[in-house]
């Protein structure tokens, strides 16, 4: 614990309910220069009201507008004012008094929030995959434009931040970004067809939401990570290279010119690349289990199985053809991974309907956020109008 004279850190969290969002408060708790000024979560009212009491933060937003007014209620007797929707979400981000924002919300509602940040001058801390997969283009150069740090949050892309701290990037020859492999790692597509969505979320190493858990069973969370890594660090896909490392205590690797490769290790608990973030470039203490190499014995490495697991093949098809045809890879990904949950289609079909959807696209080579999310609807659209 910190204490003395000190500045307080001003955040805003986008998705303060989730994971990312309740472990980001963990370290709050555990650091005393951290001020929470501004939550928003979708749905759960009673963990926002609880975090309201517990932080105090000066807004708290609600995406939908009934979770808004019922939230508002239980917490009248606070000094939180309720917000809901979009309007709270760009509300947030442009506060004076805040300088982080940690945009762990999930889906494509986030882009607007971040550009509207990044114009205000705020810091990203982030976490929120689809910002980049889909508006990387947009994203970045106003990012550059603005002077306004983008700092990674994911476990992997933190990884590679660190391992490029203080090296010239012009200098970098591959990034090896690594992935456990899922669950499945080592099975045969014959072998995934009855796969139940109890065996999908049985992560062997990590503790994350429903739809990440499915995405890292498919590989389609590794595509994803392909597609943000190329716009954070201005890397071609060709020199991207995926490594299933199944112990996950590297995270990912930067080789140089010289063949020299730098890597970042540690247990698999996303608070180190959170707090990372949160205090960049300090390291601060944090209390946790650390790496035992007499423990762990040995760390094994293997090529990624791209005709069984489809998403990541699918996912160098998409930002290959560039424009807006990540979008469209993501929203499909969304969309079938919500059927899967939900128990209306197979595992394996969840490459299909992907596969369908970005056939069925047609590009739109520098799409505005507009165009970005028509091109989500439309692919939402597509998929709805299917029989499964």
């Amino acid at each position: 614990m910190i204490s003395g004279d000190f500045n307080m850190k001003k955040i805003g969290i986008l998705g303060s309910t989730g994971s990312i969002g309740t472990q980001t408060l963990d370290i709050v708790r555990n650091n005393e220069d951290l001020k929470v000024v501004a939550l928003a979560a979708g749905s759960s009212v009673a963990r926002m009201e609880s975090q309201i009491r517990e932080f105090a933060p000066s807004i708290a937003v609600m995406w939908s507008e009934e979770a808004a007014k019922e939230l508002s209620a239980r917490v009248a007797d606070t000094g939180t004012r309720v917000l809901c929707g979009m309007e709270g979400l760009l509300e947030i981000a442009v506060m004076e008094e805040m300088e982080v924002l940690v945009t762990a919300i999930v889906g494509m509602i986030g882009i607007r929030p971040t550009i509207a940040a990044i114009e205000a001058g705020k810091t990203i801390a982030l976490a929120n995959k689809e910002t980049l997969v889909t508006a990387g283009h947009i994203i970045m150069p106003l990012a550059a434009e603005k002077k306004v740090p983008i700092l990674p949050v994911d476990s992997e892309h933190s990884a590679i931040f660190q391992s490029m701290h203080g090296e010239n990037r012009e200098r970098v020859s591959k990034i090896l970004l690594t992935a456990s492999g899922g669950p499945f790692r080592g099975r045969k597509r014959e072998e995934l067809t009855e796969i139940t969505v109890e065996d999908a979320l049985k992560h062997p190493n990590w503790s994350m939401g429903r739809k990440i858990t499915v995405d890292s069973s498919t590989l389609v969370n590794k595509g994803l990570e392909v597609i943000e890594a190329k716009w954070l660090f201005g890397v071609e896909p060709d020199k991207i290279q995926v490594v299933v490392h199944p112990q996950s205590i590297i995270h990912s690797m930067v080789e140089y010119v010289d063949g020299g490769i730098m890597a970042q290790l540690g247990m698999p608990d996303m608070k180190l690349p959170i707090q990372y973030a949160l205090f960049y470039p300090d390291r601060r203490p944090m209390e946790g289990k650390r790496v035992d190499f007499f423990e762990l014995g040995s760390i094994t490495f293997e090529k990624p199985d791209m005709d069984t697991f489809r998403g990541l093949q699918m996912a160098y098809d998409a930002i290959a053809v560039g424009g807006s045809m990540p979008t469209v890879y993501n929203a499909a990904n969304e969309k079938a991974v919500a059927l899967f949950l939900d128990r209306k289609i197979k595992f394996l079909d969840i490459y299909d309907i992907i596969q369908g959807a970005m056939e069925n696209h047609k590009v739109i080579a520098n799409p505005s956020v507009e165009e970005i999310l028509q091109a989500e609807a439309a692919t939402y659209e597509y998929i709805s109008g299917r029989r499964f």
